[in-house]
């Protein structure tokens, strides 16, 4: 679609805060930057950054390793309950629209920073489009459940990774607004996996070498209070002790909910901590790992993309697809079930089986490129929105 002449500066801004979010941005960004430099459009893309994730660790480093533009602004919100975090990034999210002024807001994803930015966009009547739309865990406990119910209500436009995303948006009467456009997420893996390939090997930098070990992440509320952590703690001993070895990338929250709780988590042979790496050394690891144990939603396809087997430590999960391909296993926090889902995974396809199936759950690998035509329509009012 070329621009008439009197087409008029577009200009977007996209809204992030956590590190899956950075991850989203970086194809998304690229494309914008080289729909400017074909000069078909006029287009100006602007990154707020709310500070969700302010760590160094959760956040400097994947702007710079994903080779993201700085963000215009920093909100510098950082960490706090979800009324005050929300509120905080509202209240600053909207100043900073009335300032930029833009044609449309992009969010991403399922966090408080979605949600905040999601309410500002809309009551200030800016086209908003959500990426990542359609998601459904089906279990309204998981604040990140809540969060893209209502964006999805809200946004204009509805960027579905999946079909059956869109199955679930028009099951809520929200198909007229959305469109499928594979996962950007597939995207990034495809573009970074080479640049991943040449770093360092993680395994042999913590003294595994070529043994067989998985790796294990933890993060979400609902996993760090003390009912849960303290069984999960002790699920973990025992697949370190009788199955695999275990590399624990552990996060801020989940570092201060182990002390907090006192949990006997000491450090042994079979199980070493480390703090949280950056986007291309976990691709890195996720290579290495014979399999991985987690609650984040975004690692659970990563490790698909990569053929990595996954056990994952919730009881439900938003991405049945990574379940039907038999890369996923579901084993809530007992550790019985945890140590079951662990042999299953153990038994899983091979890698290349379960990598090659990825396209036909997650798109053509050009989410990135539909993503931006989309949004670019609705800026520009080709696209209706309400």
């Amino acid at each position: 679609m070329k621009p008439s002449p009197t087409v008029r500066r577009i200009r977007i801004v996209s809204i992030v805060g956590a590190r899956p979010q950075f991850v989203k941005l970086a194809p998304i960004a690229r494309r914008f930057e080289w729909l400017r430099e074909q000069g078909d459009f006029d287009v100006e893309h602007l990154i707020v950054h709310t500070g969700q994730h302010y760590d160094p660790v959760m956040s400097a480093v994947f702007f710079d390793e994903l080779g993201l533009p700085a963000a215009t602004v920093n909100l510098g919100v950082g960490s706090g309950p979800h009324g005050r975090q929300t509120a905080a990034m509202l209240d600053l999210i909207e100043q900073h629209l009335q300032d930029l002024r833009p044609d449309a807001v992009i969010v991403y994803g399922d966090t408080n920073s979605t949600l905040a930015g999601a309410l500002a966009a809309s009551k200030m009547r800016i086209p908003l489009a959500h990426v990542e739309a359609g998601l459904r865990s089906y279990n309204r406990a998981m604040p990140e459940e809540l969060n893209r119910v209502a964006t999805d209500h809200m946004a204009d436009l509805l960027l579905v990774p999946t079909r059956t995303g869109m199955s679930n948006l028009l099951a809520e009467g929200l198909s007229a607004r959305a469109c499928f456009t594979g996962d950007v997420m597939y995207d990034a893996v495809l573009h970074n996996r080479t640049l991943a390939a040449a770093l360092p090997s993680v395994a042999r930098r913590f003294s595994f070498g070529d043994r067989p070990f998985a790796a294990v992440t933890i993060h979400r509320a609902e996993n760090t209070t003390p009912q849960r952590l303290i069984p999960l703690v002790a699920a973990l001993r025992r697949v370190a002790d009788e199955v695999i070895p275990l590399l624990f990338l552990v996060h801020p929250r989940t570092a201060q909910a182990l002390r907090t709780a006192g949990a006997d988590f000491s450090p042994r042979a079979t199980l070493r901590l480390i703090e949280p790496v950056g986007y291309l050394e976990m691709l890195r690891l996720l290579e290495e790992a014979r399999l991985v144990l987690t609650d984040s939603g975004g690692l659970q396809k990563e490790a698909f993309f990569l053929g990595c087997p996954c056990v994952t430590l919730r009881e439900e999960s938003e991405w049945p697809e990574t379940l039907e391909a038999g890369a996923n296993q579901l084993a809530g926090t007992a550790p019985e079930a945890i140590l079951a889902g662990v042999q299953r995974a153990l038994a899983a396809h091979g890698r290349e089986q379960l990598a090659a199936r990825c396209a036909e759950y997650f798109g053509d690998g050009a989410a990135a490129h539909h993503i931006v035509a989309q949004v670019v329509e609705l800026a520009a009012g080709v696209r209706g929105h309400g």
